[in-house]
């Protein structure tokens, strides 16, 4: 999709942590990544070696896939292309994601009808959907698969909120089977929603990425106290930027990591003492040249936060 295209697998067992007291996990999970390393998000629909390539050469190690524009397409021959890109250009595939398909629209008024699983009209295509992108990522050895899961209703008694469960659930065993986490991105819905949504989904294998920006574009929170609600069951990181909404109708504005009200150092620093070990990938809603230049900036400003915060 526009908003996240970016010009244009090795993988290990190993036994993954709890995010559940009462039950344990095993996944896939990438190697040659070192803890809260720095990568980036790209579209690579239309341009994949160009896009791969361009990943290396600003000097990132680990991409997250964003694959909207293959729903339908996810044959046995991309794996096999994809697999030879991140290899030839030494790069970790961490995790994919589908949130189509349409209609999407990122706003206060028609958001909440179109995003996610959440919206019954959509829901089944949306399901469908993450399936596929969760048998392609097997096929690469990638061992997470995430989405918006859309406007999750903070009243459990909502009669959207049942439906949703069941269809979050139907993703995670999904998930579950091809040894793989479902991850929910943050945004629309409170930490203290998603945090219920996890128990009530009550599977070992739902777990949270986390966008540092989309808490505060969406007004649902600020991301440093998100962390102490949902901080343990993170497994992924937008690192991105922004400032809350101003008009009711409109999310907040998304802006040059540095620029915003994000505190990165506070954020990372929380994860860092949770255990958490994964990518933290630069996500910047822009395009053409001017994106290049940012995510270099970005990726300069955070591994100089994250030097510290690791030390």
């Amino acid at each position: 999709m526009d908003r996240r295209r970016f010009l244009g697998v090795a993988s290990a067992a190993v036994l993954a942590e709890q995010l559940h007291p009462a039950a344990a996990f095993t996944a896939n999970a990438p190697a040659a990544i070192k803890p809260m390393d720095v990568g980036l998000l790209i579209s690579p629909f239309g341009a994949p070696e160009a896009t791969f390539r361009r990943v290396h050469d600003i000097g990132f190690s680990n991409c997250f896939l964003s694959l909207d524009g293959y729903i339908n397409g996810f044959t046995s021959d991309l794996a096999a292309q994809f697999r030879d890109l991140l290899t030839k250009y030494e790069l970790v595939a961490t995790t994919v994601e589908v949130v189509g398909p349409p209609p999407l629209e990122w706003n206060f008024m028609r958001g909440p009808s179109t995003i996610g699983l959440v919206p019954p009209k959509t829901r089944a295509a949306r399901i469908d959907a993450l399936c596929q992108v969760s048998d392609f990522a097997k096929l690469l050895g990638v061992p997470q698969v995430q989405t918006h899961c859309g406007f999750i209703p903070e009243d459990p008694a909502d009669p959207h909120y049942p439906g949703a469960v069941e269809a979050i659930r139907t993703v995670t065993q999904h998930c579950q089977d091809n040894g793989q986490y479902f991850l929910m991105e943050t945004g629309q819905e409170t930490p203290t929603t998603m945090s219920r949504m996890i128990r009530d989904v009550a599977m070992p294998n739902l777990a949270v990425g986390l966008d540092t920006a989309n808490l505060i574009l969406y007004g649902k929170a600020n991301p440093v106290d998100a962390a102490d609600i949902i901080g343990q069951h993170v497994r992924s990181v937008h690192a991105k930027d922004g400032r809350w909404p101003t008009d009711p109708s409109k999310l907040g504005e998304e802006v040059l990591i540095g620029k915003g009200l994000v505190d990165f150092r506070q954020v990372f620093t929380k994860l860092h003492r949770l255990g958490y070990a994964g990518a933290i990938t630069i996500e910047r809603e822009t395009s053409g040249p001017q994106q290049i230049e940012d995510v270099r900036q970005e990726k300069i400003y955070l591994e100089r936060i994250l030097h510290d915060v690791l030390a």
